[in-house]
């Protein structure tokens, strides 16, 4: 492990300390095992169970902290005139899928996907007693139970405009074999999206480290390169958050 992925680690597993601790008394498990769908199924469980009224479970922060950095990238995918085909990867119970479902003004195809079935359920039960109204009537959204490290399994080459990842990657860098797994999963990422789709990734890691993990990570078979880009999302409880943008160059010999 290199000294900028040991910091990263250190860092990250703070803040998610911070997110978790006042919901769950399972910290403990769930950071050392942010990989595994039980450990997240028995998070989902106790924090559903806590209160008979659901309540959407917010990593970092809602839609309306990152809603300008997604709103553009939906209007170059619409360009192509089909609707939007966006994944929420490791949607868990936020708010962000459905938001990005109620408020695009241009037809969307959301999917909510999450390795705990727990989670997708809840979602499923909660949208179904309180619908979400689209702005676009021809704007559809699904919940989906998927493991983000079988993501070509589910998606084929080219088919998706936009992959979100609200802390999905900073969960696979806390696991013990986190970054080998993160890395399959960017590549995977990279495969499905579409030449003009993107990856956005929203991380409170420094960019000297994550960009540098991710120009790296990038490279793999059918992978010329990738175009890979930042943004300050800003300061939310004393955290500076990013969003990191990587784009495929999909090469066409291999």
């Amino acid at each position: 492990m290199s000294a900028l992925t040991k910091s990263f680690t250190l860092a990250s597993r703070r803040v998610f300390s911070r997110s978790i601790r006042q919901h769950s008394s399972v910290t403990t498990e769930l950071m050392e095992n942010m990989d595994k769908k039980s450990a997240w199924d028995r998070f989902y469980s106790e924090t559903s169970s806590r209160s008979p009224n659901f309540k959407n479970f917010e990593w970092f922060f809602g839609f309306d902290a990152v809603q300008d950095f997604i709103t553009p990238f939906l209007q170059t995918a619409s360009l192509s005139r089909r609707p939007v085909q966006v994944l929420d990867m490791g949607c868990g119970t936020s708010a962000l899928g459905p938001s990005i479902y109620r408020d695009s003004t241009l037809p969307v195809r959301v999917t909510c996907a999450d390795i705990s079935p727990v989670a997708v359920r809840l979602m499923r039960e909660h949208v179904r007693a309180n619908p979400v109204r689209p702005r676009n009537a021809s704007s559809q959204m699904e919940f989906l139970e998927l493991d983000c490290t079988q993501l070509d399994s589910h998606y084929g080459p080219s088919s998706l405009d936009l992959i979100v990842d609200k802390g999905t990657t900073d969960a696979l860098l806390r696991s013990k074999e986190g970054a080998e797994k993160a890395a399959s999963v960017l590549r995977q990422c990279l495969k499905v999206l579409r030449r003009s789709g993107s990856l956005l990734q929203f991380s409170d890691e420094d960019p000297d480290a994550r960009l540098v993990w991710l120009e790296t990570a990038a490279q793999g078979q059918g992978l010329a390169a990738a175009d890979v880009g930042v943004q300050e999302v800003g300061v939310l409880r004393g955290v500076c958050y990013y969003c990191y943008q990587v784009t495929a160059h999909h090469d066409v010999n291999k």
